[in-house]
């Protein structure tokens, strides 16, 4: 029996952190080549949430799997429905804001990213995933919730 695939055999849900230093700049990883989807494009750090883990908790684990760092979780963005046609997937992808509360991002899984730079919001790369580049306008336009 063939094991099912989030994203490609049903709707993944996933979603990720915008990470916030001192200096108000926001933490991006390049994706790499073995990523299940858009190598070599920026966007912000987390993952796929498991059965039965809560949403937060699923990005809090994620981005200490991926980047050895704690976080504090300030907000809540609205989620992303992100159709990728090219790779005939679909995810729903919830949003966080957060500050970086202790550790120094390193890349844990060199696999799944090239490398991680923190950027100006008002200077970002432009090879932005769409989880990544809607967070960031709601941010901007003030579309989030305090927690």
């Amino acid at each position: 029996m063939k094991k099912l695939k989030p994203g490609k055999d049903y709707i993944g849900v996933g979603g990720g952190i915008l990470i916030f230093n001192k200096k108000g700049e926001a933490l991006f990883m390049k994706r790499g080549k073995k990523s299940k989807n858009e190598a070599g494009w920026w966007s912000k750090p987390g993952g796929t949430v498991d059965f039965g883990e809560k949403g937060i908790k699923a990005m809090k684990r994620e981005i200490k799997e991926e980047l050895d760092i704690d976080v504090k979780v300030w907000g809540y963005l609205p989620h992303t429905d992100h159709v990728i046609n090219k790779g005939k997937e679909h995810w729903l992808a919830i949003n966080y804001l957060a500050d970086l509360k202790s550790g120094k991002p390193k890349i844990m899984e060199p696999h799944k990213c090239e490398e991680i730079k923190w950027f100006n919001l008002k200077e970002l790369p432009k090879k932005l995933t769409r989880t990544t580049r809607e967070p960031i306008i709601n941010y901007l336009k003030g579309k989030y919730i305090k927690l």
